[in-house]
């Protein structure tokens, strides 16, 4: 197939209720959607995750639309694409910037799967049809509204529950939750880098809550010291932020930073760098499951793709529409089974129908390269 077109279009999105992280509170998002049409008309969707400012990681919303309007998209505009697993190669010489590569790599896997006419999970050579989904849960205004979240969350079916946590928001707020639920809950502590090694002695107390895993404890740049707190204490590390990459993730393992891996799409760069991840971490019996951005249902229509991969055998952050917003951008809108999981869609292609009359009434800017 060969790329005629890339539409940019960025949507503004209210969120259902706040969510707060280390990096700070947030309340809507402004998400870019990309559109990559072919030469026979066909068109597929992506969604640049990354945040409004560049706290998470480098990228944010502004740089990565100068990014794929300038400098991306024609990289790949015009060019003979003999599979979606090539795109990332178009990209190549472009330096960083995952997430705005992942946003075309993932429309173009889209269209080709919509091209072959199969769904984009089993294009991708996924095994799982049914995934396993957890939750994530921000920092609450109290411990009795984080507590009502969570009883939410746990009838709704979730199997696993994601408590951010922070210095002024950790053990004691553990210690609450499991003295409330018991341990008989899934739970793990995301902290997005919000400690350093001076709270060894922090999380070696923590280690009696039995928490399945303390996510991106330390540095957002960092492994090595990861490894020195992951030899201290007994709950095995997550990370996050870290890993851009198969190199960053064989390493990370090689000197035992972690014993679990976060791989979010936007981050590792699309599709085809997940999957490499994906498959060197099960062939290595480590542990994967798939991180939310706050993605709009494009974007999680993908992470339902990527989550159904072999390596992913944890819950991941792949929950329903509903969680975020009063009304999606796809229908049907994603839910989730009463046992806390969802269906991989059969319908070609990320497996969704976008809404193009909700995407218009959302929409603050978009462009058309060609």
């Amino acid at each position: 197939m060969q790329i005629k077109s890339v539409e940019l279009i960025e949507i503004k999105m209210p969120l259902v209720h706040f969510f707060e992280t280390s990096f700070g509170r947030t309340y809507e998002r402004r998400i870019i959607l990309t559109r990559v049409a072919d030469e026979n008309g066909g068109a597929g969707w992506g969604e640049v995750t990354c945040g409004e400012t560049p706290s998470y990681n480098e990228e944010w919303t502004d740089a990565a639309w100068v990014t794929i309007e300038k400098i991306l998209a024609p990289a790949i505009i015009g060019m003979e694409i003999t599979s979606a697993s090539r795109v990332w190669g178009l990209m190549k010489k472009i330096r960083g910037n995952r997430m705005a590569k992942a946003a075309l790599e993932t429309a173009v896997w889209d269209l080709e799967a919509k091209n072959l006419d199969v769904p984009l999970w089993k294009h991708l050579g996924g095994v799982n049809k049914e995934i396993i989904c957890g939750v994530s849960i921000g920092i609450q205004d109290s411990v009795e509204q984080l507590f009502e979240k969570i009883e939410t969350e746990l009838n709704a079916g979730y199997q696993r529950i994601k408590i951010k946590i922070a210095p002024h928001w950790d053990y004691e707020i553990i210690k609450q939750v499991r003295k409330k639920f018991g341990s008989k809950i899934l739970l793990m502590g995301d902290a997005n880098s919000a400690y350093t090694l001076d709270d060894i002695a922090l999380f070696k107390r923590m280690d009696k809550f039995k928490l399945m895993m303390f996510e991106q404890p330390l540095a957002h740049d960092d492994i090595f010291d990861h490894a020195k707190l992951q030899r201290e204490i007994a709950t095995p590390i997550c990370l996050d932020e870290s890993i851009h990459s198969l190199p960053d993730a064989r390493k990370a393992i090689k000197i035992g930073a972690c014993k679990i891996i976060n791989v979010k799409l936007g981050r590792v760069g699309g599709h085809k760098q997940a999957k490499r991840i994906s498959n060197y971490c099960h062939a290595r019996k480590i542990p994967i499951w798939c991180g939310g951005m706050l993605e709009s249902g494009i974007g999680r229509a993908h992470n339902i793709a990527m989550s159904t991969l072999k390596g992913f055998t944890l819950p991941g952050d792949v929950s329903a529409s509903k969680r975020y917003w009063h009304e999606d951008i796809i229908e049907p809108a994603i839910e989730i089974t009463e046992h806390g999981t969802i269906i991989a869609p059969e319908k070609a292609g990320i497996g969704f129908d976008v809404k193009r009359n909700r995407i218009d009434n959302l929409t603050v800017r978009k462009t058309a390269i060609k």
